[in-house]
């Protein structure tokens, strides 16, 4: 295979940043730290602790305004508690979070039905706006679906009859 250089030239936009006059970042500027003297302001008084908050073991205290209206509890609190012991730049902290979330909407559901309500499951996951905005992929995710349970089906299936 012959290897042949383009001319570069031609490629929009190839260049724009060149000019160093051009560039916003130029010339750097000259630190004195008196930006710093702007920011200077009263921090909010701290909001009442009502309920369990959960933070970050990197920050010492809490921020001065902080969510009340889900404290942690039942199973999905016990993970988000195992979750805040460490570091936000761990798996051990993000991954116990998601699984958190995904039994906090099981327990919505089994507290739904509970309550003689069911869940309007369609509505909740905003099907009606992905069918109007973006059917092609809500189409494409239902048919993975469809293949991926009849593939799993068909597994099983054969692997009882070969039992």
């Amino acid at each position: 295979m012959e290897h042949t250089t383009k001319d570069v030239s031609q490629i929009k936009g190839r260049g724009v940043d060149a000019d160093p006059k051009n560039d916003p970042t130029y010339p750097m500027k000259h630190r004195n730290d008196s930006e710093h003297s702007g920011y200077s302001w009263e921090r909010p008084p701290q909001q009442p602790l009502t309920v369990e908050v959960l933070h970050s073991n990197e920050r010492a205290d809490l921020t001065s305004v902080f969510g009340t209206s889900t404290p942690p509890s039942g199973p999905s609190g016990a993970l988000r508690r195992l979750a805040f012991r460490y570091s936000e730049s761990s798996y051990g902290h993000w991954l116990p979070l998601v699984l958190a979330d995904r039994l906090s909407v099981v327990g919505g559901v089994l507290g739904d039905l509970k309550q003689g309500r069911v869940p309007n499951v369609f509505a909740e996951r905003g099907l009606k706006a992905e069918w109007e905005h973006n059917r092609s992929d809500l189409v494409r995710r239902i048919l993975l679906r469809a293949l991926m349970v009849s593939a799993l089906l068909a597994y099983y299936r054969r692997r009882g009859a070969d039992s």
